[in-house]
């Protein structure tokens, strides 16, 4: 296993939800020498400096300041959420003598994969303080749960194009009727009693990651969409050296659900953060459009590879392949923000730090999905590509991408972070 993979996994494996992905970025920026920046407070901004924000304590902004004046933002976003079950507030259930607890979908998962699988539980618990409210960062030590699937002999139409309803095909077993309720078990997790846990935002997710193939050449793992975006922005955003601008590392929560919360890509999140940077060092309204001008945001989401079994789910002629290097993702109705501009743009940035290059774009009769360039340009309107990584199995419990992508996204968006736009009539000049 090579290094770059060997420190995936490891980030996959305490990343187990948005809250969790999110402290263990905020914790390597601290250590890294980034200070935190209060939103309810003003900021204080010095060239040289090394920043970083988080809100709702699941999606992160980071950023450096160079030692003089700056030209533009280099921006990279890759989102914290993937597809889960949470938990209800009022959770507790007991049929046919079996304890479990109540959950709804989050987000758009291949259920069948979440079957018969051991679960454990993470997120976060509000609790009871003397001050007023303190939230904890909770998961368990080991499984909780599992969805058990209804044996062959009572449904033989299982393997027919199995429908499920969330509502009661998709419930998990926790216990027997006469167990603690799980509610008992939330409260032990956070070190309070029963009677101070005030709310809490709780997920299952499944764990465990493993390289394998002929070739050890596939990675399998959950949460590979988006965690492996974020794992490799973030690499390359910690080892770039930037010179005359400023690169902006975003993880946002909730793009599985649409993206509109305080902490999605349709927030102010980034947008505010730009602003201010610019408000701080005292750059006028007009100087704040110029540096956007010369901005560039690189949105990163995983692609969908070609099917083995089923090529002809693919665009023949842009369909990426595992191994086969980044993905530019295109769409004729702009659900990917990819132009021949930008295109082009990221084309060079590759060709600098010699990665390979694959195009997507959906089969012209079936539809696909969006992501955050869309919703990030739009609330900070610059130049945007959409980009990502291939993958099988995207939103299965159980997800799988090449071994070799990670390394050559972190490679391709370290030169981008330590770069430079100058745009002018006759076209776009790129500072390596």
């Amino acid at each position: 296993m090579d290094r770059t993979t060997e420190e995936l996994l490891s980030f996959l494996k305490e990343a187990v939800t948005p809250f969790h992905a999110a402290d263990r970025l905020c914790r390597t920026l601290e250590a890294d020498g980034y200070e935190r920046l209060p939103e309810n407070r003003p900021w204080k901004l010095i060239t040289g400096g090394r920043y970083y924000l988080s809100r709702n304590g699941s999606s992160v902004l980071a950023f450096s300041l160079p030692e003089g004046p700056f030209r533009g933002f280099q921006i990279a976003a890759a989102h914290t959420d993937s597809p889960s079950f949470k938990i209800k507030e009022s959770a507790d259930r007991v049929s046919a003598g079996y304890r479990g607890a109540e959950t709804e979908p989050y987000g758009g998962s291949i259920y069948s994969t979440w079957l018969d699988r051991p679960l454990s539980v993470g997120g976060r618990v509000c609790v009871r303080t003397e001050e007023g409210v303190e939230t904890r960062l909770v998961r368990s030590e080991g499984p909780l749960f599992l969805i058990p699937s209804v044996a062959i002999h009572m449904n033989r139409s299982c393997n027919d194009k199995a429908s499920f309803s969330a509502a009661t095909d998709l419930q998990p077993l926790y216990g027997l009727a006469d167990d603690e309720p799980f509610s008992a078990r939330i409260a032990e997790m956070a070190g309070v009693p029963k009677e101070s846990v005030l709310s809490r935002d709780l997920f299952l997710f499944s764990d465990g990651g493993t390289v394998w193939g002929a070739g050890e050449q596939f990675v399998s793992a959950p949460r590979l969409d988006d965690l492996q975006c974020v794992f490799a922005l973030f690499s390359a955003f910690r080892g770039a050296q930037p010179k005359d601008a400023v690169p902006v590392f975003c993880a946002f929560d909730n793009e599985e659900v649409g993206s509109r919360s305080k902490q999605g890509a349709a927030s102010d999140f980034l947008r505010s953060a730009l602003e201010r940077i610019c408000e701080s060092l005292s750059l006028s309204r007009n100087e704040t459009a110029a540096r956007l001008a010369d901005s560039f945001l690189v949105s990163a989401d995983n692609a969908h590879a070609i099917h083995p079994n089923h090529p002809e789910y693919a665009d023949p002629l842009n369909a990426p392949v595992l191994n086969g290097g980044v993905v530019i993702k295109f769409n004729a109705d702009q659900r990917y923000t990819t132009d021949a501009e930008s295109c082009a743009l990221f084309r060079r940035f590759c060709e600098q730090a010699g990665v390979p290059v694959q195009c997507y774009a959906n089969r012209s009769d079936l539809p696909g999905g969006s992501t955050l360039g869309g919703i990030s340009s739009s609330q900070v309107s610059v130049r945007s590509v959409d980009i990502g990584l291939p993958q099988l199995s995207m939103h299965s419990a159980y997800e799988t991408a090449g071994a070799k992508d990670t390394d050559a996204l972190v490679r391709v968006m370290q030169c981008f972070f330590s770069a430079s736009l100058e745009t002018s009539p006759s076209g776009i000049r790129i500072r390596f």
